[in-house]
């Protein structure tokens, strides 16, 4: 691929890549070395892609094995996202609030809920790039969903 195709698309999807590293891992510095990872194995990946969904799923299921690598690194140390706050890109600050109470979820719950309401994918394709039933990832989000109600209702009952 031409280096000004992965520069096009880093300025697409670079974003998407590093909210769900750092979802993954918590850590911006680790999020961003995925990031980078990611987009150099698109340069130098010879695959011819079908069309921009094509692309991005790619990108994603990339980004899911680089995070899986760095986990099990001996080296990773898992930080509080609160240190990490203002490297999130969020314009909207209710979006921010609810993406961190995402983030505070169970890792089996937060990347499919992640994907689903912030990427659009549907379960099947979450099922897909976390090679994972389709039935699992609906009960993932079912469960993620009463999660993040009762902490939200929790939150209003102490206002």
């Amino acid at each position: 691929m031409e280096k000004q195709e992965v520069a096009k698309l880093y300025d697409t999807y670079a974003q998407d890549v590093f909210r769900l590293a750092l979802s993954y891992l918590y850590h911006s510095q680790d999020a961003e070395d995925v990031c980078q990872n990611v987009f150099l194995a698109l340069l130098t990946e010879k695959k011819d892609f079908r069309s921009d969904d094509h692309i991005k799923n790619w990108l994603i299921r990339v980004a899911i094995n680089e995070c899986k690598k760095v986990l099990r690194s001996p080296w990773h140390r898992r930080e509080s996202l609160d240190d990490h706050i203002p490297s999130v890109p969020f314009t909207d600050p209710q979006h921010s609030d609810l993406y961190y109470s995402v983030m505070a979820l169970p890792r089996h719950y937060r990347v499919p809920l992640y994907l689903h309401y912030y990427e659009g994918y549907s379960t099947d394709e979450i099922g897909e790039l976390l090679k994972l039933p389709g039935a699992t990832v609906r009960t993932r989000l079912r469960r993620a969903r009463q999660l993040l109600q009762n902490e939200l209702e929790g939150v209003t009952e102490d206002v």
